[in-house]
């Protein structure tokens, strides 16, 4: 119930920026409104033992193109938290990254991004699967805000 809850509250925060970010401040009236943000949350849990070494590939590889794509406008900002106590094993996590796009298209160019920042295959392919090795679970969930006042 707490890690419901504690989840909603991270969600709602992250939502309430990327909500102001989606709208700028000085939008005057008659002019068409921006697409809504496309929201995808990356979660992560680790071998016990090798967070240090996991987080250094996951900031080489993913972090450097999340920041590339951002400077392109595919990305409107991102978060990146870890757990501030523990929890059961089933429902251990290490690292969750919540990704704002700028629409939902803009979610499919990390590949080339990545590419283009990383031109040795080779190394990028082995160290990645070092990363992927040293996970235990993952999963990327597209998450939708929603407006708690109406039925939707």
């Amino acid at each position: 119930m707490f890690k419901r809850i504690a989840n909603s509250v991270l969600i709602a925060l992250f939502l309430a920026g990327v909500t102001s970010l989606a709208t700028p401040a000085g939008a005057q009236q008659g002019t068409p409104p921006q697409a809504k943000p496309y929201l995808v949350e990356w979660v992560y849990r680790v071998k016990y033992g090798y967070q240090d070494e996991w987080w250094k590939l996951f900031q080489k590889y993913q972090i450097a193109t999340l920041d590339r794509e951002k400077e392109l406008g595919y990305v409107n900002s991102y978060q990146v938290v870890r757990p501030g106590l523990h929890t059961s094993e089933d429902s251990r996590w290490d690292y969750r990254i919540v990704i704002a796009y700028r629409d939902q298209a803009s979610a499919s160019h990390g590949s080339e991004v990545e590419k283009a920042l990383f031109p040795d295959i080779e190394q990028r392919k082995h160290e990645e699967n070092r990363r992927w090795e040293l996970t235990e679970n993952h999963w990327d969930l597209p998450i939708h805000e929603i407006d708690p006042h109406t039925a939707d």
